[in-house]
């Protein structure tokens, strides 16, 4: 009898010893879906450089001109750990911060701005599994940075355009990457390279003589200016296709004129950047005989236009701005397009919130200009 009594209490431990396994085994497996594990992984960033980073990263960072941006394109608010204080102190003119204004409660991660150095202390203070950077590092400083932080610097690029740009595609394919969002960075990507089609599509057959001469002056280039300040191959009219009269002196980029070439020029139709409206208007009431020496102006075709280079491109609003010229200079080629309802499509898709009113409200929109009339 001892020793049956022995063998069945020895029968029932071990039931009870498989049974407790057996549930945690089962509560193993079921946590396991609920929260995807990090893996550490090499990418290649857009210097070149290898890094090696715990995908998908929970918590991130984006420093320097336009990082920020392209992180709420594609990985939303959530995982974002800190700001820059240059975002916090001028976030007028950001889209991604009027939809997401709760980013302006983040912890500061450094001073930011297009000349500022990374502050590695405070980077490391928020804990970041990766710190996106674009413009304000090389590849030897951004190695620096990585040594300091220990935490892994992956670098992005706005290319040479910015909009419709090979190296923006690269870089929000990055940040899908790294922060398990593989699917929305191609969805972003594919939106973008639509809006491109489309706006090619309605213009590219336009016989270069039937289209009309266009201008847009006021520029904001390291700060306001007036008239005289203008773009080569400005990126909303090479979307077009306009007929850009800057474009004949084989210049890209910010290019400062003479206004008399202006005159010389005499556009159909001059767009006026709203960051520079200002300083325009106080030039009229100077010069007034200039600017009705321009035919333009005389017949009313003068438009304001929102403007998107604030710590660097806007991509939305430069998408944005693209219909608007497109509806000005071929009106029976956008008749579709209601310039203010595109462009809150544009921020709702990008952003997740339709912030055209905010920014009309703060720039003018989009509209005639009469600078007789401020």
């Amino acid at each position: 009898m001892a020793e049956l009594k022995k063998e069945k209490t020895l029968i029932t431990t071990l039931l009870v010893f498989l049974m407790i396994f057996g549930l945690a085994g089962c509560g193993r497996r079921a946590a396991e879906p609920q929260r995807e594990l990090a893996a550490a992984a090499k990418i290649t960033d857009m210097l070149g450089r290898e890094v090696t980073v715990s995908i998908p990263a929970d918590k991130i960072v984006a420093i320097g001109p336009g990082a920020l941006r392209l992180v709420c394109y594609v990985a939303g608010t959530d995982k974002v750990a800190g700001i820059e204080n240059v975002e916090k102190q001028q976030p007028a003119g950001k889209p991604y911060l009027l939809a997401h204004p709760e980013l302006l409660a983040k912890p500061v991660i450094g001073p930011g701005g297009p000349d500022s150095t990374p502050d590695a202390e405070k980077l490391a203070s928020v804990k970041p599994d990766v710190v996106f950077v674009t413009s304000l590092v090389d590849r030897m400083q951004a190695d620096e940075l990585q040594a300091k932080t220990n935490i892994p610097i992956v670098v992005l690029s706005y290319g040479t355009t910015a909009v419709f740009d090979e190296d923006v595609y690269r870089s929000l394919q990055l940040i899908g990457k790294i922060t398990g969002n593989d699917e929305r960075a191609g969805e972003v990507i594919a939106y973008l390279k639509n809006c491109q089609q489309d706006l090619n599509t309605r213009t590219k057959d336009i016989p270069e003589t039937q289209k009309p001469k266009v201008y847009v002056g006021a520029l904001g280039m390291k700060g306001t200016h007036g008239i005289e300040s203008t773009r080569g191959q400005y990126a909303p009219f090479v979307a077009v296709n306009a007929r850009n009269v800057v474009d004949e002196t084989g210049k890209t980029g910010s290019v400062m004129i003479d206004r008399e070439k202006l005159l010389i020029w005499d556009p159909d139709i001059i767009f006026i950047d709203a960051a520079g409206l200002k300083l325009v208007q106080e030039d009229y009431k100077k010069n007034p005989q200039f600017y009705h020496s321009l035919k333009a102006v005389r017949e009313g075709r003068l438009y304001g236009q929102i403007p998107f280079n604030y710590y660097s491109t806007n991509i939305d609003t430069a998408i944005a701005d693209a219909y608007y010229a497109g509806k000005v200079i071929y009106p029976e080629r956008f008749k579709d397009i209601d310039p203010a309802q595109k462009a809150d499509e544009i921020y709702q898709f990008l952003l997740g919130r339709p912030v055209y009113e905010q920014m009309a409200k703060d720039f003018g929109g989009f509209k005639k200009i009469d600078l007789a009339r401020p």
